[in-house]
């Protein structure tokens, strides 16, 4: 196979820097030239055979036959050149069989190193095809890999879309929570109103019970000094008792009627303040010492309304007997 002059300069110059760098002590081998010049094992193979040959050519005698004409011009001083000529021609041919062989052995050198190129080379080969096996293994270990990134982003991207779908979920259901939240402080604002100004109904409910009651008492007082002073004069004068009884009589129903009347517009305003605390009660709870306080009132009051009721049915049962007793005396008399 013929050689480019681009390939054989390359392998040419590459053989050269290597022997020189040996220091011209043994010439480079083929793996190294082939590297050095980036050609291919055939072409540094056949391009180191001419770079060997070049280095190795020596100029040789050779052994010519002499002519007769010379023999027959002088046999003697013939016969001395001839064996002379024979020496020359032996030490040629030793020259040159010495080259011969040491072509030989650069050739088997050659071939070995050739032979030994070839094997490193296809170690190289052999490598790198593991290495090229090994990336294609690691390109498809890299593009499972890339896979199943994709597959966790999309599963992070719908993930986080569902977190933002809660979230805003959530920033809805906070909103009403505020919103609610909002319309319970007003509410409970307009309770605590409310409670406010039902304590102030309250109190002024209870000041007009505690007037009422003093009125209560101070008639009731003036009915029990009237009492007595009509017992008095009923035991001290039969006859002017006998001549007032239909006015004490009178006096006593319209006392009567006035203190049930009294009494009814106490129980019904005791019975409007307690419907009015438990209304208060159930709407408000932050009015339930008040209202506690109330119903206490209340009972007071009705304790203090019954208290009054028998003071007077007393009032009532002191007036009957001195009433009573002088019309039995009329009937008798």
């Amino acid at each position: 196979m013929e050689l480019t002059k681009d390939t054989r300069d390359r392998i040419f110059a590459a053989a050269d820097s290597l022997y020189e760098q040996a220091g011209r002590a043994a010439f480079p081998t083929v793996d190294a030239v082939r590297k050095t010049a980036r050609v291919n094992m055939n072409d540094a193979s056949a391009g180191m055979k001419e770079w060997r040959r070049a280095q190795t050519a020596q100029a040789a005698p050779v052994a010519v036959q002499v002519p007769e004409a010379v023999m027959q011009a002088s046999s003697a001083a013939l016969a001395a050149l001839w064996q002379e000529a024979q020496e020359l021609a032996n030490e040629s041919l030793r020259a040159a069989q010495a080259g011969w062989d040491a072509e030989r052995i650069e050739a088997e050198t050659l071939n070995k190193q050739m032979a030994d190129a070839f094997e490193a080379q296809k170690a190289e080969m052999e490598a790198a095809q593991a290495r090229i096996e090994e990336l294609e293994a690691a390109g498809r270990q890299a593009a499972a890999d890339a896979e199943a990134q994709r597959q966790q982003i999309e599963e992070t991207r719908n993930a986080l879309l569902g977190v933002q779908q809660r979230a805003a979920v959530a920033e809805q259901r906070a909103e009403e929570i505020e919103r609610r939240a909002s319309d319970l402080r007003t509410e409970l604002d307009h309770a605590h109103q409310e409670a406010a100004h039902g304590r102030a109904d309250l109190a002024g409910v209870r000041q007009a019970h505690v007037a009422e009651i003093e009125a209560l008492r101070v008639d009731l007082a003036t009915s029990k000094a009237e009492a007595e002073a009509g017992a008095e004069k009923a035991a001290a004068a039969a006859d002017a008792l006998r001549t007032e009884l239909a006015t004490v009589k009178a006096r006593a129903e319209a006392a009567q009627e006035a203190h049930q009347e009294q009494r009814k517009q106490a129980a019904t305003e005791a019975h409007r303040t307690a419907e009015r605390m438990t209304a208060a009660q159930n709407e408000r709870d932050q009015a339930g010492k008040g209202e506690r306080q109330a119903r206490e009132e209340a009972a007071t009051l009705r304790g203090q309304l019954d208290a009054l009721k028998e003071q007077n049915a007393q009032l009532m049962q002191a007036v009957k007997p001195q009433s009573e007793k002088p019309t039995q005396k009329t009937k008798k008399d």
